[in-house]
């Protein structure tokens, strides 16, 4: 069976995503031990609540080395939620800029709705090709969050020597990120743990690319 980590920096929400897991097929460990967390087949960063008390926490856990070791290497990392949001440049929160990992360009702000938090079921658009949603493409996921990346900066590869991450696209109020698939790094906005059979479906896609 798979090796999946799921990285306890103090996020909370930790048990939903192991016992998802395990039920899409994986054996987990849910620990703060950097070198279990590098070495695993596979890591999951979660997260709910701020972005900045995310960030402090992940940062305290050595998370951000842990992550780029990871990706170096070409090793499986799945961030949910606010665990996706700190894979950005940076976040606004409260009139408070925050730095993120900076995996991607852009910044976490607050959503362009007259209802917040953005809480409950909605649908994806994902890219054509994407391997996250093969299967469950018109299904629905459960969110809960009042912020997001609002606009995708990414330029694209002059030489076409990078494949461009496929980037799924949610609507609420205004358009807002909801999923990148970006070679080992994978990340969603909504929860693949409370989301049901189609949640358990993208977590074995995930698993499933895990050599």
């Amino acid at each position: 069976m798979t090796d999946v980590v799921v990285l306890d920096y103090g996020s909370g929400n930790l048990r939903s995503a192991q016992r998802a897991l395990e039920r899409a097929g994986a054996t987990v460990t849910v620990t703060a031990d950097p070198d279990a967390a590098r070495e695993a087949d596979g890591l999951v960063v979660p997260g709910v609540g701020a972005f900045a008390a995310c960030m402090a926490g992940f940062v305290s856990v050595d998370g951000p080395r842990i992550v780029d070791s990871r990706l170096a290497g070409g090793r499986a990392v799945l961030g949910i939620c606010v665990g996706m949001q700190i894979l950005f440049e940076f976040g606004e929160e409260h009139g408070v800029t925050t730095q993120g990992m900076g995996e991607w360009p852009g910044a976490v702000t607050r959503l362009e709705a007259a209802v917040l938090p953005h809480m409950g079921w909605n649908t994806v658009s994902p890219p054509t090709g994407s391997e996250m949603f093969r299967g469950v493409e018109e299904e629905y996921f459960y969110f809960v969050h009042s912020y997001a990346v609002q606009s995708w900066d990414l330029p694209i590869d002059p030489a076409g020597r990078l494949a461009a991450p496929r980037v799924t696209w949610t609507t609420y109020g205004s358009d807002f990120v909801s999923a990148v698939e970006n070679g080992p790094l994978w990340a969603t906005q909504f929860h693949p743990e409370k989301s049901g059979e189609a949640g358990l479906s993208l977590l074995r896609s995930w698993l499933g690319t895990i050599a």
